[in-house]
């Protein structure tokens, strides 16, 4: 099949980069309003370069991705939809979750597959939990906890247009807790504080977070989140139930360092991007697209997922700022 990739930045580059190692995707098409971006990855890759979206979708893609800006989200799907043209795209659909609602209304009713971007859905660990729980295996669950700590703040402009580190990370261990349990969050209470650089709290973020999430079968969930971790890209999740407790993310490479004498583990050279955790995950990902480009799958993450987890972030956002529980109705009828 032949794919074509909107954007050419860091995420960008590294999609073609995995679709072209795919069996299933025998040529790319590109564009970016950087020539130089395009021109690098016509080089790279082998792919046919043009100068535009619009170019993009005529010229006979299967299935396009969707890497640009989140600006540029909500056109690029819709485009792409109007097109017939199957749609990956980079969470969060938009800037606002008004505009995302938007995008949904847009898009109902039609059978053109979107797909959105959250990859610890195809994360080998994060797969064998979300099965631990369906089994039954753990019994009834009452305690998850949920961690993304980066190594090192992105660069203030990008903290500035995030939306947040809510919106930004910790979107991704919400949506993960929503497709591990199964479960829906019904209320939140968030705190955050600034530990370390000083434009993100000028830009009116916290840099290192904590939130309580109320599951709606009485599950407890902890996520915490920070910009600073110097030892290196940390995310991991337990899952602890009346039968067992399992987690993701203690393999040889966790960013963590045990005091305990004679203790050994981990051994291993610590994770330091999250490009280096989730290579795997995100191969499979869009191992994944492809089988929803081919009609053999339905999406394995729709809008409506991507929406919800954004209605937790709202949520955190909204507690964070008043120092208060917010339920996700307060913010989802706001």
């Amino acid at each position: 099949m032949r794919i074509g990739i909107l954007g050419l930045g860091r995420i960008g580059a590294f999609h073609a980069e995995t679709l072209s190692g795919l069996d299933a995707v025998d040529s790319l098409v590109v564009t970016d309003p950087f020539a130089d971006a395009a021109k690098a990855a016509a080089e790279r890759f082998g792919a046919d370069v043009v100068d535009s979206p619009e170019a993009l979708l005529a010229a006979g893609v299967d299935g396009i991705v969707v890497a640009a800006a989140t600006d540029a989200h909500p056109a690029l799907i819709l485009a792409g939809v109007e097109a017939g043209v199957p749609v990956f795209c980079e969470k969060p659909v938009a800037k606002t979750m008004a505009e995302g609602v938007e995008v949904l209304k847009a898009v109902a009713g039609r059978d053109v597959p979107i797909q959105i971007g959250y990859n610890r859905r195809f994360d080998t660990g994060f797969v064998n939990a979300r099965a631990a729980v369906r089994s039954g295996e753990l019994g009834k669950l009452h305690t998850v906890r949920s961690t993304t700590l980066d190594p090192a703040p992105p660069p203030a402009a990008y903290i500035a247009a995030s939306g947040g580190i809510f919106r930004d990370c910790s979107v991704h261990d919400f949506d993960i807790i929503r497709w591990v349990t199964g479960r829906e969050v019904t209320e939140v209470y968030a705190v955050g504080g600034n530990r370390g650089a000083d434009f993100i709290k000028e830009a009116g973020d916290a840099d290192t977070t904590g939130a309580i999430l109320t599951l709606d079968d009485g599950t407890i969930a902890v996520v915490s989140n920070s910009r600073h971790n110097g030892r290196g890209y940390d995310v991991r999740m337990e899952i602890h139930g009346f039968q067992d407790s399992i987690a993701v993310g203690l393999e040889d490479k966790l960013p963590l360092r045990s005091v305990e004498p004679g203790v050994t583990f981990p051994a291993g050279t610590p994770h330091d991007f999250f490009m280096d955790r989730f290579t795997d995950a995100y191969r499979a990902e869009l191992t994944a697209f492809t089988e929803v480009v081919a009609g053999t799958r339905p999406s394995p993450c729709t809008i409506e997922d991507a929406l919800e987890a954004g209605w937790i972030a709202d949520a955190c956002t909204l507690s964070l700022h008043e120092h208060r529980p917010v339920t996700i109705e307060e913010v989802r009828q706001a």
